[in-house]
């Protein structure tokens, strides 16, 4: 039983990992830029290009949905390309507008879908548990690539290179993981890290959001919890954990004060 278990949870941890090698450099962008709705909305425009090619009846596993995935979020980053040029004051609004129409939209497309509930369901927590090797080589291939990219060339790429880059990494993150952790593995890390140096930042938020994972799924194996949900609270609660633990290590000691000659 110990060797099925540890042969379910190594691949979903390696896909957690993959997550956060690009989430976590471009979840500090992200805070920085004050967007932090970004992936929510071109995550769940993404989902609703995988629903689309399901109601079409392209096989979801297929690489027509992985298609219809990538051109909805690539159409998403150029739509918010274009509104961050002409409305930037509205940006997170229209975020935020973008997000609810694609989620509406989704729920539109499965009215009248049997299973359209559990496919909804598998989309925003995800199915981490049945990541298998294959799934990780592409997925591996294709941060590589990010990873290359984002600390290369860095802000060279303008608002479309960091959109157009932003939404492939989303889209494939959400086939491995879900939209809920797509979001905490971009959010959480950041804000955790978000009064450190950056030498050290990344590193560290790195560190957590491993720990996170970790934790995350060893619980949900022995507690027969819902894998995804219980990810992002370990993440959560590791967000919370760490600033409180580095403000307790860096704290001087307490002297007590002297309230009289005698001390008393």
């Amino acid at each position: 039983m110990a060797g099925v278990e540890l042969g379910i949870l190594a691949p979903a941890f390696i896909a957690g990992l993959l997550v956060l090698s690009t989430h976590v450099p471009l979840g500090r962008h992200v805070l920085a830029r004050g967007i932090v709705f970004i992936d929510l909305a071109i995550a769940q425009v993404a989902a609703l290009g995988v629903v689309a090619a399901d109601v079409a009846g392209w096989p979801i596993s297929g690489w027509h949905a992985q298609a219809a995935a990538c051109i909805a979020a690539l159409t998403a980053a150029a739509l918010l390309t274009w509104i961050e040029r002409h409305w930037p004051d509205i940006l997170e609004a229209l975020i935020g507008v973008l997000f609810v129409t694609a989620a509406s939209t989704e729920l539109l497309l499965l009215a009248h879908d049997p299973h359209g509930g559990e496919h909804l369901k598998d989309l925003l927590v995800g199915q981490i548990l049945w990541v298998t090797p294959g799934d990780l080589v592409p997925a591996a291939a294709l941060y590589a690539g990010v990873l290359a990219l984002w600390f290369g060339a860095g802000e060279r790429l303008g608002r479309i290179g960091f959109y157009g880059l932003f939404a492939l990494t989303v889209t494939a993150s959400v086939q491995l993981v879900g939209i809920y952790l797509v979001f905490a593995s971009l959010i959480v890390p950041a804000i955790m890290v978000r009064r450190l140096p950056p030498a050290r930042a990344l590193g560290i938020a790195y560190l957590g959001g491993a720990v996170a994972y970790g934790a995350g799924l060893v619980l949900s194996a022995l507690s027969d919890l819902p894998t995804g949900p219980t990810v992002v609270c370990a993440l959560v609660v590791t967000g919370l954990a760490l600033p409180t633990i580095r403000l307790a290590l860096t704290r001087g000691p307490v002297h007590p004060t002297c309230k009289g000659r005698n001390g008393m």
